[in-house]
């Protein structure tokens, strides 16, 4: 199939887009900006654009079979001296859906829309959270946008855990460096936590909601429920380091309050439908493995 991964020069997109072209699939990956050099994604065709400026017309999506769109917006995203909420209500309530409809009348018959998991896992964050509320409606916005001979589906993931040969990483980079001795941080995790799922399970998840996903669902997809503390230990098992972390109450500079929108010392579990990662054929158990070839990579 020719595929359009929008949001293919980051870090799931691009390894989303890896993983179709390397079943033979012709992938053009959609940025704002050309893939980094370094990376796997910079020998596709790209097609440059901005979702939420509207780039992405009909005429210019034409000709393409399947579409993956993993460029949803959240905090980090959100431009300098912009409004974070009249942001996120463009880009996620206005924006996500208008290019679903513009996948649509570009002749698309089917399209994936990668989501986040907080509203399917745990809803009772949505209320007060509207940064769970946008991610939500893109969630059903894309997915009301579909039609006969359109089909959407909904891909909601949990806490990502990977890596994309020669692409730097801002998250786990400080992890490696932390685990290997370069970060004078204290040893400990923060209480609570959460699903955890490696970037080779999402990718496997994306092209089985491709193939085989049922039009207008959302599937909640996950891989494994830890705490943060046996998370961040991981990354010390796979340095080789004999540090043992202890779990505390308090705020880490790694993983702050900010970043855990269900509150420290509280979960998000995931327990997907054993039938429906069935169906769309991902692994599990895969997240010490991703997190080894995150600190071969930074280390």
């Amino acid at each position: 199939m020719k595929v359009l991964v929008v949001g293919g020069t980051g870090a799931l997109g691009g390894h989303a887009a890896i993983h179709l072209a390397s079943k033979g699939h012709d992938v053009t990956i959609g940025g704002r900006n050309a893939a980094n050099p370094a990376t796997p994604m910079a020998k596709f065709p790209i097609l440059k654009g901005d979702y939420v400026a509207g780039d992405y017309t009909p005429d210019r999506l034409k000709g393409f079979d399947w579409v993956v769109f993993a460029a949803g917006n959240d905090p980090r995203h959100v431009p300098a001296d912009t409004d974070f909420f009249d942001f996120l209500h463009k880009a996620n309530h206005i924006a996500v859906p208008a290019f679903f409809a513009a996948c649509r009348e570009a002749g698309v018959k089917r399209a994936i829309q990668l989501g986040s998991y907080y509203h399917m896992a745990s809803p009772e964050l949505i209320e007060g959270n509207r940064y769970i509320q946008s991610r939500k409606a893109a969630c059903e916005g894309a997915r009301a946008e579909g039609a006969p001979g359109f089909d959407v589906v909904s891909v909601n993931a949990p806490f990502m855990v990977g890596t994309v040969p020669g692409l730097p990483s801002m998250i786990f980079e400080p992890f490696v460096q932390w685990a290997t001795g370069k970060l004078p941080i204290e040893y400990y995790g923060p209480a609570g936590g959460t699903n955890f799922m490696s970037f080779l399970s999402l990718s496997e998840a994306i092209e089985g909601a491709l193939e085989r996903g049922e039009p207008g669902k959302a599937y909640l997809v996950g891989d494994e429920n830890l705490t943060f503390t046996e998370y961040f230990q991981m990354y010390f098992d796979a340095a080789g380091s004999q540090i043992k972390l202890e779990e505390r109450d308090a705020e880490h500079p790694l993983l702050p309050d900010i970043a855990i929108p269900q509150g420290r010392g509280n979960w998000v579990r995931v327990n997907p439908d054993p039938a429906e990662v069935a169906l769309l054929g991902y692994r599990r158990h895969d997240v010490s493995h991703a997190i080894r070839e995150i600190v071969e990579q930074f280390r």
